[in-house]
């Protein structure tokens, strides 16, 4: 997303440090655009295995297994920043190629990306398009991934007896789409997740972070492109907005809310101050809130642990309690 700083200097997805204004003269091979690519797509393959219970660590072949997560995932936040990239190269803003951000194999594989802007946008209407375009094109894909996967999904009866897992939380549009693919009520069932549904989860998941209307992420961008100088009182309660929901549940609030707060909550205005969004980007604007909307998850991850079970007793629910640690796999659940 398309973010801009005072002093000149700028950045996209607000959680990213800013970098001075650099106009490119000359085009060059993108080589540490293309090795950050690269790794990603290796971090994120290793924990698409890890997730099946596969430990490519040990037998390298079984990475192969995480492919379907890891090109799901990749492919939405590619859509997601080419977005950015692409409304920037439109309205003669210069901007880098994606960064990927590699991260730990053993849960996502990734941090997500970003892009440089190196030019200001020169007005509300260019921030709007620049800004929303990441969320609109990632999550045109994210949707029908999510669908693919859901169909694919393993649909389970509530059990006491379940096994513990990572508990995936809800949005309006990912139980409208169980409901559509699965005809099941979320209350009534645990789904553990195909990869390719996962995947869709996590893009649906970074489209709403990245929604948040604080400081320049892209949702700051849409607020600041509606209601231009009142973004900052928006900003403000909608941090502490978030700063309440982590006493709800979701302990990754209180980072969010640390790193926001370190990046800065106001958004510098753009080189033309008194062009406002057009009556067709405005509805377009309040289409993005509401994507917002049905994306936004109060609680999206928690945790729960396997049930005490009796000594020697095995279920198909449960596991042997002298089972080894090593040979459990852990499970990706949706269940709101």
């Amino acid at each position: 997303m398309p973010l801009p700083l005072p002093e000149d200097s700028y950045r996209l997805n607000g959680h990213h440090t800013s970098f001075p204004i650099e106009v490119p003269t000359r085009r060059k091979l993108p080589l540490l655009h293309i090795v950050l690519f690269l790794a990603t797509v290796v971090t994120t393959s290793m924990a698409g295995a890890f997730q099946q219970g596969a430990n490519p660590l040990i037998d390298p072949a079984t990475i192969l297994v995480g492919l379907p997560f890891s090109a799901t995932l990749m492919s939405i936040l590619l859509f997601h920043e080419m977005g950015h990239y692409l409304l920037a190269r439109v309205h003669g803003v210069w901007a880098s190629l994606p960064y990927f951000i590699p991260g730990p194999p053993l849960f996502v594989g990734t941090f997500g990306a970003f892009i440089r802007m190196k030019s200001p946008p020169a007005n509300r209407r260019a921030l709007f398009d620049v800004g929303a375009a990441g969320p609109w094109a990632g999550v045109l894909l994210a949707i029908p991934a999510t669908i693919f996967g859901l169909s694919l999904s393993e649909v389970r009866p509530l059990n006491p007896l379940d096994e513990g897992g990572i508990i995936l939380g809800d949005s309006f549009l990912f139980s409208a789409l169980t409901r559509l693919v699965l005809g099941v009520s979320a209350d009534d069932a645990s789904i553990v997740l195909h990869p390719i549904a996962l995947a869709g989860w996590f893009g649906l998941f970074v489209t709403f972070l990245n929604l948040l209307p604080v400081g320049q992420l892209d949702g700051g961008h849409v607020m600041y492109s509606l209601f231009g100088r009142w973004h900052r009182w928006i900003s403000r309660i909608s941090l502490i907005a978030i700063l309440l929901l982590g006493f709800q549940g979701w302990q990754g609030w209180f980072v969010w809310v640390v790193l926001l707060s370190l990046l800065g909550v106001d958004h510098p205005p753009t080189l033309d101050l008194s062009a406002s969004l057009d009556p067709r980007r405005k509805l377009y604007a309040w289409c993005t809130v509401g994507l917002f909307a049905l994306t936004f998850m109060p609680v999206p991850i928690s945790m729960t642990e396997r049930p005490a079970i009796p000594p020697g007793e095995v279920t198909h629910v449960a596991y042997h309690p002298e089972q080894s640690a090593a040979t459990r796999t852990f499970t990706f659940l949706y269940r709101p």
